[in-house]
């Protein structure tokens, strides 16, 4: 793993997804051989294979510390290019730091992560009613995830989380998507401890190789997704969470 300290020239920006994103790094040290993050290389002129890089822009609370001052308030998503609590984060701690700015004045804040590292900032999410925890699981089989998420947490352990901070009163959604295979037995895994799901399929053909490989190519086709869909809505209606699709 090649990392390298940065000085980034802005830290805020404007998101299609929420208000604002913040990247506290460029790369992410998971892997997950389907990410769409890794097109962030045509410009940033990395030749590492993605998830052997990590830049660390270590003047990132700096920068937020003046931002917020001069920007509108509004929703920040952490992260959309990297995992915010990706293991480079327990050294270095940018996205704490990054959060306890943000938190102090006041902006709501939405982390997305796979990651178990969350934990540590407990005392920061919970008791408030602007954060959202948002644990990214993309199917029930922790075999699946080995293949296509490597050195990401497993699903036991991304589910414990979502316990932990479903337990403690903090706001918990699951985003699913990619929809890997067996991705439907999450509905009953999650149930009692998410309060909104999101599922996208989310298919952007870089671990085409891996479906080929593993024999999983029927998990690729509109016909799969199309049935994944009915069977999500059936299981759904049974436990009466919020959800949205987004395909």
């Amino acid at each position: 793993m090649i990392i390298r300290e940065i000085y980034a020239k802005t830290i805020l920006s404007r998101s299609k997804v929420f208000d604002y994103v913040i990247n506290p790094y460029i790369g992410c040290e998971h892997g997950c051989i389907y990410c769409y993050a890794r097109y962030i290389k045509r410009f940033t002129g990395h030749g590492e294979n993605w998830g052997e890089f990590v830049d660390v822009k270590v003047n990132a609370a700096h920068l937020l510390q003046h931002e917020v001052r001069r920007k509108r308030a509004g929703r920040v998503w952490i992260s959309g290019l990297c995992d915010p609590y990706q293991p480079i984060e327990a050294k270095y701690g940018i996205t704490r730091r990054c959060l306890e700015i943000l938190l102090k004045r006041g902006w709501p804040v939405s982390i997305q992560t796979k990651s178990t590292l969350v934990l540590r900032d407990l005392e920061l999410l919970q008791n408030r009613n602007d954060v959202e925890v948002i644990l990214t699981i993309t199917t029930a089989d922790d075999n699946i995830r080995r293949i296509f998420e490597p050195n990401a947490p497993s699903i036991p352990d991304r589910l414990k989380v979502l316990e932990r901070m479903h337990s403690l009163g903090i706001r918990t959604s699951v985003m699913i998507g990619p929809i890997l295979p067996n991705a439907e037995g999450l509905i009953e895994a999650i149930n009692g401890n998410v309060d909104q799901i999101y599922i996208d399929k989310m298919n952007y053909h870089y671990a085409n190789w891996a479906y080929e490989k593993y024999g999983l190519k029927y998990a690729m086709t509109e016909k799969y997704f199309k049935q994944k869909k009915i069977e999500f809505e059936e299981a759904l209606k049974k436990i009466k969470v919020p959800y949205e699709f987004e395909y």
